[in-house]
């Protein structure tokens, strides 16, 4: 069991700054407009399943991805290691945009049947774009490192992450209008921040464990 709950802590953490529930909520709430809290909400629990489902299929066939482009486990913890801390370096640095500027930019797409939306751009890639694409990846890559029975659990926690950030999603997307009336803008964007510094350990962390089992695999 302390596999399944450091590999969900790890996944946790690693994806929840890119998916952004809160920040995503504004973007969700510029693409769907003014609609009744009923369409704000079946169009959510659309969107948290699509999510869920996407991410599950990309942490199935990641193992069966490196098999077929004959990618070693350390290379990809070391590159994805890299990949993860810049994006927490880019999400620590990046200046914070006013949530008008965000329901304009996401305002843009508003067009055609909602129903039409719900995996493009709702689920891709508002909720889980590219950068969810590759830290998944490397987290199942991560894992594979234990052996046959600790690789399930490991699995299992990256799973049960997924799913806990589905019902994040479905939550902030259900009750959009309401957040963004009782956060702040400035509350969000310094508990990003913080977030933000944790992915960047993260990265570090995955990246160094990645170069740690190359080292040892050299010749002496």
């Amino acid at each position: 069991m302390m596999v399944v709950l450091q590999s969900f802590v790890l996944a946790f953490g690693a994806l929840l700054p890119l998916i952004n529930p809160l920040g995503s909520a504004l973007l969700f709430l510029g693409v769907v407009g003014d609609a009744p809290s009923e369409v704000f909400r079946q169009l959510a629990r659309k969107v948290a399943i699509s999510t869920v489902l996407f991410l599950l299929i990309v942490e199935l066939a990641g193992a069966t991805l490196l098999t077929f482009f004959g990618i070693s486990l350390p290379v990809v913890q070391f590159a994805g290691g890299l990949v993860v801390a810049a994006m927490g370096w880019q999400l620590l640095n990046e200046p914070s945009k006013s949530e008008t500027g965000e329901k304009s930019q996401a305002g843009e797409d508003n067009a055609g049947p909602l129903e039409d939306k719900v995996f493009y751009p709702l689920t891709f890639p508002i909720t889980a774009g590219p950068g969810c694409i590759v830290v998944t990846g490397t987290l199942v890559a991560h894992a594979s490192r234990y052996a046959t029975e600790q690789n399930v659990f490991a699995h299992l926690g990256i799973a049960l992450a997924i799913v806990g950030l589905g019902f994040l999603i479905w939550l902030s997307y259900a009750y959009a209008p309401l957040i963004t009336r009782k956060i702040a803008p400035q509350t969000v964007h310094g508990i990003l921040r913080v977030i933000a510094f944790v992915l960047l350990c993260i990265g570090v962390q995955i990246g160094w464990n990645g170069l740690e089992m190359m080292l040892k695999s050299m010749p002496r």
